[in-house]
Formats: structure tokens, sequence, C-alpha cells
């Protein structure tokens, strides 16, 4: 019998790709979203991938009524928990947004969880949570809690709860999974990012750019102390990403009780470097132009994903330019995302 797997938030973008992966793994997945930052037609996307269409609930988290009566309906072996708000602008302005719906829901499913007794989740965490690194590749054993927004605020705050609830109760298997910067998108051009107005991310709006979408990208701050003064992440392909998921669910299934990964490549790539492997990759110039740098933003980020390799066999298979192919694909091939 194929194990069922909740995957709050399943239809968002890293949440689409990761249900992808654990179909192709023969896991049962039921997603919960509450459609705010996604769109039912990933359901047929998902379907024209795997010929599966998963079971959809649309919810909130935070309502633990609607919430109970999908663990009571269901078998749930494990929870993935993506649901969350994660626009780093929009949580400075909209604080308390961002308590209530990322910190909030998560109460609610830990509360769920612990009525019908499941005992396995994998948490969606953030490389936010180191805020500005005291040195780079970023180490699990390294500090977290400076956070340098809200947004990261809510990520320390659940890990935190997530710490605590393991030491109450020895039984639970919790795995955070701190992500470093997710982009690319399926090969198939089916599935990708479709952000809700302007992107907060990069990668979309570079895409975006490339389109016609939007003029031109900013590129907020040229005088960090970085290779070309331009800031420097740790840029993930979302199916390396989704497969971490999946390494973390088959850990899980070995008891291992409370368990923290870096997922990311362990390479730092600036902003520079980034749009023009884009543009080598897809032939195509991006019109940019230098702003100010931007409040809460690192000069500096990127992984050591060591530990992920050693305890989940974990080795990330596409390159910078994968990625851009992959998410130019995507974008034009759905020009407007998923809106036909």
């Amino acid at each position: 019998m194929k194990k069922q797997i909740l995957v709050t938030g399943g239809l968002g973008f890293i949440g689409s790709h990761t249900v992808v992966e654990l179909i192709q793994e023969n896991y049962e997945p039921v997603i919960v979203d509450n459609l705010c930052n996604s769109k039912t037609e990933v359901l047929n996307r998902i379907k024209k991938i795997t010929g599966v269409k998963p079971e959809f609930i649309e919810l909130d988290v935070r309502d633990e009524e609607k919430l109970s009566k999908v663990f009571a309906s269901h078998n749930i072996f494990a929870v993935i928990h993506f649901a969350g708000l994660k626009a780093v602008g929009e949580s400075v302005q909209k604080p308390q947004l961002y308590y209530d719906n990322n910190i909030g829901s998560t109460e609610v499913l830990l509360k769920v969880m612990d009525k019908y007794n499941v005992k396995n989740i994998v948490f969606s965490s953030s490389a936010t949570v180191y805020g500005n690194p005291k040195r780079v590749p970023i180490y699990e054993t390294d500090p977290v809690g400076e956070f340098t927004n809200p947004y990261a605020e809510t990520k320390v705050r659940i890990e935190e709860m997530l710490i605590k609830l393991s030491k109450q109760d020895p039984k639970m298997n919790i795995a955070i999974l701190r992500y470093f910067n997710p982009i690319g998108a399926h090969k198939s051009g089916l599935m990708g990012e479709d952000p809700r107005g302007i992107p907060n991310n990069l990668m979309p709006y570079v895409t975006q750019v490339a389109v016609g979408k939007l003029p031109e990208l900013s590129i907020f701050g040229n005088d960090y102390p970085t290779k070309d003064g331009t800031g420097v992440r740790d840029y993930i392909h979302v199916v390396d990403l989704a497969i971490g998921h999946v390494l973390t669910l088959k850990k899980i299934e070995q008891n291992p009780g409370l368990v923290i990964y870096n997922l990311g490549t362990g390479v730092g790539t600036s902003v520079l470097e980034l749009v023009h492997a884009f543009e080598e990759a897809n032939g195509i110039k991006i019109a940019y132009k230098m702003v100010g740098r931007r409040p809460g933003d690192v000069p500096e980020c990127y992984a050591n994903a060591d530990k992920a390799y050693r305890e989940l066999g974990f080795k990330t298979k596409y390159n910078i330019v994968d990625c851009c192919r992959d998410s130019w694909n995507w974008q034009k091939n759905n020009p407007k995302g998923y809106d036909k």
C-alpha cells in the first residue's frame, strides 16, 4: 500500500515539483492549499507529467476543523509542510500577516497531527534563518536567530517550536530543511514558478524581462564585498530540491528523531553571473540597471551541503546553466504562467 503524504502548500512552486517526485517514487500525495499564491491548473500539469492527478483539498491550514477532517478521512504517514507566505519585502510591510499565517498555520498543523498520532513531519525552512552569516559556506551548526526580516523570523520561530516538540515527544521524527535559493523549472516546460504580480525573486524577474512582460531587471546593490559587487547566493534547481524531500522522507522512515539539513549546491553565484549565464544559455540579452541595496539583503549566502550528502545521499544534478535553460523553457511556453 502506498504511503499517504499530506503536502501543505502542495500547489506552490516547490510543493508542486515535490508532488511530482513523490508520485514517481510511489508515494501518494494528498495536497492541501488555500490557493492564495497558487492555481488549480497545477493539478492538470502534474497529471500530464506523471499520469496521476493527486487528490486536492482547498483549505487554509489554520482552519483546524477542516484540517481535522482531512486527517480523519486519510491514513497520513507524514506531512511535508510548505504552506506559508514567503515574500521578504511584504513581510517587512505586513509582519502580523506573516506571524498569523506562517506561525499560526504550523501551530494548528502540529495540534491536529498530535490528535491523529501522526509523528512524521518535514518542514520547509530557509537559509534566511542564518541571518547575515559570519562565514560562508554556511554549516547547519552555525548560529541561527539573527533574522533580518519578519519572514525569516517566522522560520526561526517554527524551527524553535519543532526542536522543542522533538524534546517533549521522543517518538516524533522531524526534518528541518533549510533551502537556499530555488530556481529552474520542470524540464517538460509544464511546471515552473508563477508569482502573482511583480516577482520578488530574481529568476522569474529575469524570465519576465526575457519574455517582454517587464522592461528591465533592477539589480539591488553593486557595492557588496563580493567578486563583482553584486549579491552572491546558492541557486539550487527546484527538481534537485524536490528530490531532497523524497530522500528526507526515506530518512524519516528510519525514525531518526530530529534532523536538520542544508539543501543547496555549495556554490555561490552572483546576480551578474546568473544574468550572464541566462543570456548564454538562451541567447537572449537581459536589460538591467543597478539600483541601491535592498534592506534585509546580505552580501553572501551559500551552503555547505556535505551533511545532506552523507546522511541522505543528496547531491545536486543540475548546474546554473540547466536552471537558466529550464526557467526560460517554462516561461516561453507559458508567458502568462498557469493562466491560459
